[in-house]
């Protein structure tokens, strides 16, 4: 049962929500052309004959972007459906040469499907949750707009036109803008991890279409939706959401009418607006491609698909939990994202190879450094850090010595923080710069044979039961040792004269 719930003048409200997203994927063709897909080029130079729609020119399927697509079925637990084909919609556009877009209606390449999103307390998700996928077809992307070159004319720039999009539609599953917000975030990681999409969301190579409608709790009668086109972002996305719902709530409480439409999202403002109303299917006249056969997959084309899969998410976190001893949360922090798991393991190896143990047994160790520790001396130098000294080798030194005890959690820091601004090795900085910590029992013992001599009634305060002062007499050493003693050494030493 949902948690989020509006609270309205005539009671409480729940939000309905379905998004379809469209992924760019990953090829260096269009879908029915040989033009280039990379981004930023000048406008109009990714164009060929058959993205123009000059007349004659007929489209060839590229099978890259039936592998991917392919691909990311799989890893969705989806339907793959061996037969499907492709239809024309039948829009007028401006950035729309043909007059209709290449798409799949009745046939997708890819059946239902669903995606696991985590349980997120406080992010008010409270347990984990499937949410259904209906479908994956691939179509073309349109063209683009571009309003603000001239004061009285829009321009025309067809470099996205006839590039590859898949469409993945999800089901009516999500009733909160944390698990929307969730979803796309998963979903994203998932296309990263198979390289079938990039998920930038930012370049538009990502973006949602988001459906939304709301109802009084316990009706079983889903509302009317409206669809707020591209939103390409998942905070935007789980404004939309929050606005949205709270829109149609005032309108239907004050006597209007929710209308089926789609909307715009106002980024500025953080609201929607309308745009024109809904179509419905028939009013794009679908009707199969008739310059396309049907694609027909074969059984060693599939294969072939499933093999170059990658290990999922999911599998890798709980692979890292099974057998690296993992917490759950540095798992899934580790494997949200390919980058970070990415140099999570090279570290790893590179620790293990340094220290001389086994991956498992360093491999909190490399967890805590990649998720807090490395990323937060990074911040704190903004500028003035080079990310190119980063090197898991240098890393690796860094976390070798703090194994060994020749130095502290904050000398790492200091050391790392060094290598970061001028590519130092960590060895030679911990050297040069008096950055190791004081393991000599001899040096230790005689400071704190001169604290416990100058603190004769804290030595009896804490023998006749006041333990807390242990820590007293820790930091007091550590002081005299200006803060280079090794504090396990500092811990054994102080225990056996005081308890002694």
């Amino acid at each position: 049962m949902s948690s989020y719930r509006i609270q309205g003048a005539t009671g409480e409200w729940e939000v309905v929500i379905g998004l379809e997203v469209h992924a760019q994927v990953t090829s260096h063709a269009k879908l029915f052309s040989g033009a280039s897909t990379e981004f930023g080029s000048e406008p109009n130079c990714n164009v060929s004959l058959i993205d123009a729609a000059m007349p004659g020119m007929l489209p060839v399927p590229n099978a890259e972007c039936i592998r991917q697509a392919v691909r990311t079925g799989m890893a969705i637990e989806a339907q793959i459906n061996k037969y499907s084909r492709f239809d024309r919609k039948n829009y007028f556009y401006a950035d729309l040469p043909q007059g209709y877009q290449i798409s799949q209606l009745y046939h997708p390449i890819v059946g239902e499907g669903q995606l696991l999103i985590d349980a997120d307390e406080k992010g008010g998700i409270p347990q984990d949750k499937v949410i259904g996928i209906e479908r994956i077809h691939v179509e073309q992307d349109a063209g683009k707009l571009m309003h603000d070159q001239h004061p009285t004319m829009s321009y025309v720039d067809l470099n996205r036109c006839g590039v590859a999009l898949m469409e993945i539609v999800s089901k009516p599953d999500m009733t909160s803008p944390a698990e929307a917000g969730a979803y796309v975030r998963k979903l994203r990681s998932i296309l990263r991890y198979v390289g079938s999409c990039d998920g930038n969301m930012e370049e538009g190579s990502m973006r949602a279409d988001v459906n939304v409608s709301v109802r009084k709790v316990g009706d079983p009668e889903l509302g009317t939706r409206t669809e707020t086109k591209n939103v390409n972002s998942v905070r935007f996305v789980m404004q939309v959401i929050e606005h949205e719902a709270n829109r149609q709530v005032d309108l239907i409480e004050d006597g209007g009418t929710v209308v089926q439409e789609t909307r715009l999202f106002d980024v500025a403002s953080g609201t929607t607006r309308s745009m024109r109303s809904k179509e419905d299917a028939h009013d794009y006249r679908y009707f199969p491609d008739p310059d396309l056969l049907p694609l027909e997959l074969e059984d060693s084309f599939l294969d072939e698909c499933r093999a170059s899969l990658p290990e999922l998410p999911d599998a890798k976190r709980a692979r890292y939990e099974s057998e690296l001893g993992l917490t759950p949360y540095n798992a899934r922090e580790l494997t949200a994202e390919v980058e970070t798991f990415a140099r999570f393991e090279t570290l790893l190896g590179a620790t293990a190879s340094a220290i001389g143990k086994p991956e498992k047994a360093v491999a909190t160790q490399v967890a805590n450094w990649s998720l807090s520790v490395a990323p937060g001396v990074m911040k704190s130098l903004g500028d003035e850090a080079n990310p190119a000294n980063a090197t898991a080798e240098a890393q690796a030194s860094i976390l070798k010595m703090q194994d060994a005890g020749e130095i502290s959690g904050g000398q790492a820091k200091e050391i790392y923080e060094i290598v970061l601004r001028d590519g130092r090795a960590p060895d030679e900085i911990a050297d040069s710069e008096g950055l190791k910590q004081v393991s000599d029992t001899g040096a230790i013992e005689a400071a704190i044979d001169a604290i416990i001599a100058a603190n004769g009634d804290k030595v009896e305060e804490y023998r006749g039961g006041k333990d807390k002062l242990f820590g007293f007499f820790v930091g007091q050493t550590m002081k005299a040792m200006q803060g280079k003693a090794n504090p396990a050494v500092v811990n054994q030493i102080l225990k056996g004269k005081l308890d002694g």
